[in-house]
């Protein structure tokens, strides 16, 4: 049987990923509003590598 929390998990997995999509275009849209003639695609990594960055301090500070 799975666990709670796994199941609590599934139940939210498709809300987690529209809020970090949200996120990204969130940020996606400061960067075009600050940089007119912005390459997306170098602005997507460096948004997504924040992001990743975030997550991973996040983890040591709540799981550390």
């Amino acid at each position: 049987m799975e666990k709670i929390e796994q199941l609590e998990l599934d139940e939210h997995r498709s809300q987690i990923i529209a809020d970090v999509k949200s996120l990204v275009e969130k940020y996606r849209a400061i960067f075009d509003w600050d940089v007119p003639e912005i390459n997306q695609n170098l602005a997507d990594r460096l948004i997504l590598a924040a992001i990743r960055k975030a997550l991973d301090d996040l983890e040591k500070e709540f799981l550390g």
